[in-house]
């Protein structure tokens, strides 16, 4: 007698268990019911606007916190002040070669092209108040937010954020240090002057590249005292504060911004997941406030 017929198998032993179960799944599988799928996509959205909203209020509180605590004496001690001397000579003395030539830039694309077709327009008179709406109220923030995002903002979340991964933020509340007095409060405070310093810069530097080129090429004939006398002219009481506000308020978003943005860090994050982060939300941040500040409100 063969082996197979003198060791029957088992009733039921010729079964697959992996088929078996992957029918029994098939089977309870639940069928598709559209309130349930509409419920899941808006829980997705749900944890991404949650997300979104905890970064921003948390943006706003690090925001009235820079302003409460620059004002208190005991919380500029010698560590702060060293922050803030490095990050300042790093955000003005690293960043003003690069303003400097967008600045020159600026010049030779937009303020030269905007005074040669206001002359060929026969609109001569309105060339100082539209050189400052455009280029000095319009493009000079957003381009040194850029500017300071690019160069400075990514610095503070790369350093920040490999800190806060590697424990050492941890390490320093617990000798009793307050990383927001430490890192963000002198880092916040040296953007926001170094947007303002840059911002003036930037427009002088295109303003001046568009007289030059504009002189040049013979559209105007009057010096340049004259030049600026149009441009100052053509600005408004409003606009006194309003550029120096929106220089200030553009650094010291991008400061708080990037700071923040590697202070949150996880341990799952990396330089691949924080860089792309903190570029994103630096740039949207400069946008929103460009867009507010140019609201009639």
């Amino acid at each position: 007698m063969s082996e197979s017929n003198a060791n029957p198998r088992e009733p039921g032993g010729d079964r697959d268990p992996i088929l078996e179960a992957e029918s029994k799944r098939q089977i309870q599988q639940t069928p598709f019911v559209l309130h349930v799928w509409v419920r899941q996509k808006l829980a997705v959205l749900g944890r991404l606007t949650r997300h979104q909203l905890w970064f921003f209020l948390i943006m706003l509180g690090a925001c009235w916190g820079v302003v409460f605590e620059s004002f208190r004496a005991h919380s500029w001690r010698r560590t702060v002040r060293y922050e803030f001397g490095v990050t300042l000579n790093s955000v003005v003395g690293g960043g003003l070669i690069a303003t400097l030539f967008a600045g020159t830039l600026t010049g030779v694309a937009a303020v030269s092209q905007t005074i040669y077709w206001l002359g060929l327009a026969g609109l001569a008179k309105m060339t100082g108040s539209i050189l400052v709406n455009v280029v000095v109220r319009e493009i000079a923030p957003i381009l040194v937010g850029i500017l300071l995002l690019g160069r400075n903002g990514m610095l503070s979340v790369t350093e920040l954020g490999l800190l806060t991964t590697s424990g050492q933020i941890r390490s320093f509340q617990a000798q009793g240090l307050d990383p927001f007095l430490l890192l963000v409060l002198p880092r916040t405070l040296a953007f926001t002057v170094g947007g303002f310093t840059l911002g003036i810069l930037f427009s002088f530097a295109s303003l001046v590249t568009g007289y030059v080129i504009s002189r040049i090429s013979g559209v105007i004939t009057n010096p340049v005292w004259t030049f600026f006398y149009d441009v100052v002219g053509g600005m408004s009481g409003a606009d006194y504060i309003i550029i120096p506000l929106k220089f200030i308020t553009v650094g010291f978003v991008v400061g708080v911004g990037g700071c923040l943005t590697g202070l949150t860090a996880t341990n799952q994050d990396n330089l691949r997941t924080l860089l792309p982060r903190g570029f994103s939300r630096g740039l949207l941040i400069v946008m929103a406030v460009s867009v507010l500040f140019s609201l009639d409100l």
